[in-house]
């Protein structure tokens, strides 16, 4: 049996944190799939670009377009062996949604690998998950775990319990393997 990832996301997430790992952990042979709130199987979602120039913070770009495989009401948690939450803004919103928390909280209860990057911090927060952790996010997000009880360190990848975080996408190669690892799988050259 396939062992099955759940990516929990919504439109304007960053195109690269739902992407690369999508594909990296569909490449390592695990079924991922997509689920949104406020979204049906088959709907799409806007992905972003967030791109620096000479301002104080980011703009944002328009990414691809991909399509959800399942709505977050529908997720099984049971089904699922590991979550990832991108960043980008969809953190920000689908937050506000009960089965959203609830997916996350569930993912903690049962002690599953769960990986969070860049404003993804921002959906563990609300789900009061954070507490005795340590944690990086976008520098930006760090009040919000630090509000929630985590510690927060600058650090460009954070591993405690079973939670792995990073502060943007130039992170994913250090993230994903350490998620990896926290899936109990290992990789080797």
């Amino acid at each position: 049996m396939t062992k099955k990832i759940l990516i929990l996301t919504g439109d304007c997430a960053e195109d690269y944190e739902v992407k690369v790992p999508q594909q990296a952990l569909m490449m390592l042979g695990y079924q991922v799939d997509l689920a949104a709130p406020n979204k049906k199987a088959g709907d799409m979602l806007q992905l972003v670009v967030h791109d620096f120039t000479n301002l104080d913070t980011y703009i944002e770009l328009t990414g691809h377009r991909i399509p959800v495989d399942l709505s977050a009401a529908e997720v099984n948690v049971d089904d699922y062996v590991g979550l990832v939450i991108p960043g980008g803004r969809a953190p920000e919103y689908i937050r506000m949604y009960d089965e959203a928390i609830k997916i996350v909280q569930a993912f903690f209860a049962d002690g599953k690998p769960v990986a969070a990057i860049c404003h993804g911090t921002q959906l563990l927060a609300p789900a009061e998950v954070l507490k005795g952790y340590e944690t990086t996010s976008y520098p930006a997000c760090a009040a919000e775990c630090r509000i929630a009880g985590a510690e927060w360190k600058n650090e460009p990848v954070v591993v405690s319990k079973n939670l792995v975080t990073a502060q943007a996408w130039p992170n994913h190669p250090e993230w994903l393997r350490a998620f990896v690892e926290l899936l109990g799988a290992k990789i080797s050259i």
